[in-house]
């Protein structure tokens, strides 16, 4: 007879929901599929028993069973017993369960209704059901109402445009504890010089603080995943610099294409001049570049509008800096040089796609598991 996994264990002991320990009592009965994308449903074996709960870790379906690490996400995120608390991805709600013993209300994001379906059937064991507000939805497209902080196991795929809706978003909180992959940890942590160090951690940093709180190994969670985790605090600032956010980020999003490329070298790429001069068509009386075939006035003006950029990289001291080895503060003075001279940086589609062309893959995208 197979014996159960301790990891298993541990699910069981978490879960703690007779419906389903049918799932759990040994390990040919426990299954999940990590390739299938579509909404399987669980088939039971034959008429006498119950469905099968299903993860997939292809939309990052990996359950925190560790009782004293979800614990300790908690301890540390301080929640007060009038707070609010935004969890995004609860599962099957281990990690809900304690934030509703700590806060007043939970406001849980899940758009798996099979996870909804359980998170729902354990609350109301727990006569929880009046503190807690289960929107099933996707995170990233769905409105947040108003919370104090959030405390969540982030699924890997979202890691990235989910930290930045909560940075950058307008519904202001006190601090977010979030459970990531350990690489993708590491990245947003990163400080200038550092290999890690890119546009993500640049952009994060602006406006918030951001401290490492504890690893978590990958055998604490139900299916294990390849890597390891780690937890980590977000606090916004409460000073942010006098900067235009979507301008600032079309800025790193320039420079950070090819971080350790020198910033003299990333400006006289001509598709990227022709881009960003016809981005600032306005500021140079309209006289935009056509790329291909160029008249002798549109080359004058590209030409003029390259010397115009050297000699704002030059004025700072710029030209050879590389940004990977750049803080914010460097990074601030040059947009403002750039700014003086009358160049800005917008997201415009165009000016997008001769980045992606011409320096290669957003910094933004994470490390994530085949």
């Amino acid at each position: 007879m197979l014996r159960p996994h301790k990891n298993l264990c541990r699910f069981i002991n978490a879960l703690n929901h007779d419906q389903f320990l049918h799932c759990t009592r040994s390990a040919s009965s426990y299954q999940y599929n990590h390739r299938n994308h579509g909404e399987k449903e669980n088939v039971p074996k034959d008429g006498n028993e119950e469905p099968q709960l299903y993860f997939y870790k292809s939309r990052g379906q990996h359950i925190l069973t560790n009782p004293r690490i979800l614990g300790s996400i908690v301890r540390k995120s301080a929640i007060r017993p009038t707070d609010t608390v935004l969890e995004i991805g609860p599962g099957t709600g281990n990690l809900t369960l304690k934030l509703l013993e700590a806060s007043q209300k939970v406001i849980a994001i899940e758009i798996d209704k099979r996870m909804v379906e359980v998170l729902h059937r354990r609350v109301a064991e727990n006569k929880f059901e009046d503190r807690i507000c289960v929107i099933r939805e996707d995170a990233l497209k769905c409105e947040f109402p108003p919370f104090d902080l959030v405390v969540a196991n982030i699924p890997y795929g979202i890691s990235s445009p989910l930290v930045a809706k909560l940075v950058y978003g307008a519904i202001p909180f006190r601090s977010a504890t979030l459970l990531l992959q350990k690489e993708f940890a590491r990245r947003l942590l990163a400080n200038p010089g550092d290999s890690e160090y890119n546009r993500l951690a640049v952009n994060v940093k602006l406006v918030a603080d951001v401290e490492h709180v504890m690893d978590v190994s990958k055998r604490d969670f139900v299916p294990c995943p390849k890597v390891d985790s780690s937890v980590v605090i977000i606090r916004p600032k409460k000073e942010v610099p006098e900067v235009n956010l979507e301008e600032w980020r079309a800025f790193t999003r320039t420079c950070f294409g090819k971080k350790n490329k020198t910033l003299g070298a990333t400006f006289k790429q001509k598709r990227m001049l022709m881009a960003l001069m016809n981005s600032n068509s306005e500021s140079f009386n309209g006289r935009g570049v056509e790329e291909e075939g160029c008249s002798s006035s549109s080359e004058k003006g590209f030409n003029l509008f390259k010397e115009k950029i050297i000699e704002v990289l030059k004025s700072g001291k710029f030209e050879d800096k590389r940004p990977a080895k750049l803080c914010n503060l460097k990074l601030l003075h040059l947009l403002a040089l750039f700014n003086q001279a009358g160049i800005y940086f917008r997201d415009g589609s165009e000016l997008q796609d001769a980045e992606r062309s011409a320096l290669a893959d957003d910094a933004y995208g994470s490390e994530l598991e085949d």
